[in-house]
């Protein structure tokens, strides 16, 4: 399966609210996959599809890091409740290369979306698995985790952009 090439900071595609997918077609069924090949090849425990240039409301996951791989699709997702906070530490993105920070989340969230066969599905989730699907919900709204860290830290990552950019 073909890997897709992901879109990476500064690029403005990345601030963009993603539109609700209509159909659930061939296209759709094609695009998760070549996601998933990209999600795992990366390594990745999440991906947007803002994140590989398709602006849709379409989300993958799997939080097993070992054989038992446990893809799963969430398409039009909304966080309608959270709870708690938690401090993720270290977050990443494969969106934001070389960086990471700790950015405060719920600690537990419910999710309302649709799974790949066009089914209504609603999620319960904590710890990690609330973490992934905050972080992906995020790109899907337009959001980067770097958009939720202290404005300084924030300022110096862009600043190291924008330096390597000019080496280039």
């Amino acid at each position: 399966m073909e890997k897709l090439e992901i879109v990476t900071y500064p690029d403005k595609f990345l601030s963009q609210p993603t539109q609700p997918l209509e159909d659930i077609d061939a296209q759709v069924q094609d695009m998760i996959e070549r996601m998933s090949a990209t999600m795992y090849e990366a390594p990745g425990v999440g991906l947007a599809a803002i994140q590989v240039g398709w602006n849709k409301s379409l989300l993958i996951y799997d939080v097993f890091r070992d054989e038992k791989r446990s893809l799963h699709v969430l398409i039009n997702p909304k966080i309608i409740s959270r709870e708690g906070e938690v401090l993720s530490e270290n977050e990443g993105c494969l969106s934001v290369p070389d960086f990471r920070a700790d950015v405060k989340r719920a600690s537990a969230v419910t999710v309302e979306g649709y799974n790949r066969k066009g089914k209504p599905i609603k999620l319960d989730a904590e710890d990690f698995l609330a973490i992934v699907l905050q972080h992906e919900i995020d790109h899907l709204n337009g959001t980067l985790f770097i958009d939720r860290i202290s404005s300084l830290k924030r300022q110096m990552y862009k600043r190291s952009v924008k330096k390597k950019l000019r080496a280039k």
